[in-house]
Order: structure tokens, then sequence, then C-alpha cells
């Protein structure tokens, strides 16, 4: 497998469509310790799908509450001296999904889909590496195949196989898992690595082309083990 039309850091992040909520709950803001830091609390700002940081601001209470009712992450800049609403000037807006306070009640944890990069440097994340790492680049590749079977661009390898349509893909996904199971049969490690890379890209295509996406799968794993 090697789509080679677009590099993946360049894919647009979701809409709010695609979050579930099930997992988070709005913050009660009442309950955070707005003393500490002189009416400051750092925010963690963290990618919904993918679970990578993307970047460290600072809220009062006002822009907590900002922050909740207009659905657009809204700090206190310290250097502005009032609410700023990330991405009213770039257009680069974090979209508010949820949050959570520490067990300190002196940091927020907050959940949002960006509408681009997070840092000013045009990078996705402030922070060292700009792909989410581990699980989390699942969720990023995630994105990329349904943004694949909106656009459907010429000389994609994705393209190709929404355009052959369920069945080639559903073939895929059954010749991978076989190559899979040939491979740990074979002991080879670096030949298993490969066919689980393959098998799980093709199954995101699978999921894709059924109107579905990763989270729906994660959400019924979530509830067998709640």
């Amino acid at each position: 497998m090697n789509d080679t039309n677009t590099d993946p850091k360049s894919a647009p992040d979701w809409n709010q469509a695609d979050w579930n909520q099930a997992d988070w709950n709005q913050a009660d803001w009442n309950q955070a310790d707005w003393e500490k830091g002189g009416g400051l609390l750092p925010a963690v700002i963290q990618d919904a799908r993918t679970g990578q940081v993307l970047m460290l601001g600072y809220m009062n209470e006002q822009a907590a509450e900002t922050t909740a009712i207009s659905g657009k992450v809204t700090f206190y800049s310290r250097s502005k001296g009032r609410l700023w609403t990330k991405g009213e000037t770039s257009g680069n807006h974090l979209t508010f999904c949820g949050a959570a306070l520490d067990c300190d009640r002196d940091t927020i944890l907050v959940q949002a889909i960006p509408a681009g990069p997070a840092c000013h440097t045009g990078a996705r994340t402030c922070f060292t590496g700009d792909l989410p790492a581990n699980a989390g680049f699942l969720g990023h590749l995630d994105q990329l195949v349904r943004h694949r079977r909106a656009e459907m661009p010429d000389g994609s390898y994705t393209t190709s196989l929404f355009a052959e349509g369920p069945a080639r893909i559903a073939q895929k996904v059954g010749e991978e898992g076989v190559e899979l199971a040939l491979a740990r049969m074979k002991d080879d490690r670096a030949e298993i690595a490969n066919e689980a890379a393959d098998l799980l890209y093709h199954m995101l295509v699978l999921l894709a082309d059924s109107d579905m996406s990763l989270a729906d799968a994660i959400e019924i794993l979530r509830q067998r083990h709640a």
C-alpha cells in the first residue's frame, strides 16, 4: 500500500460532526480553583481525535465560559491583556468538544478539533513532532482516508480502492488478514508488522466506504471494556 498523492500532514482536520463525546462532559468551571495563579489557569489543548497535545494557553473564568458558550477555544492573552479566541486572525480555530479539571482543580484539559495548524509557526502542534505518535496516528490516518473519499484525488491508491467499490475493498481486507496470519505462522516479525499495517489501513478504507470511522469501532471496544 502506497498512497503518494498528498502528504498526510497536509490533510484537513475533522469536522465537529465527527466527534463522539461519549466520554467527555463540559467541565464544571465553578469547581476550578481560579484563585491560583492570580485567576489564570493553564489549559492544555488536546486533539479530540488523536489525543495529540497541540498547545498550552491560559484561561480565566470568563475565557472558560466564553469557550463553552461560543464553541471556540478562547484564552486570556497575558500580552494583549484581553480575551483571545484562537484563530481570530488566522482562521485556525479550535472547536471545543469538552474539558476536564485535574485532581487539584488548577489545570484544564481541553479537547478540541483544530481547523488548521495550532502553532503560529504553521506546525500542527507547538510541541516536538508534527504527526501524532503511536495509536494516535491511526486517528490521523482515519482522517486522511476519509478525506481521500471525499475528494477522490487522481493518482491516489486510496482513491483507486474507493473507485473499485465495496467488493474490492472487502477482498483486500480479507487478503491482508490472511497474509497477516501467514506471517505469524512464519514467525517473521518484520513481515508481521508490515502485514498488520496493511490490514489496519485497508480496514480504515472499508470503514470509510461504509460511511463509518475508526471512532465507531473504538466506541464498541469502549463499551465492552467499560
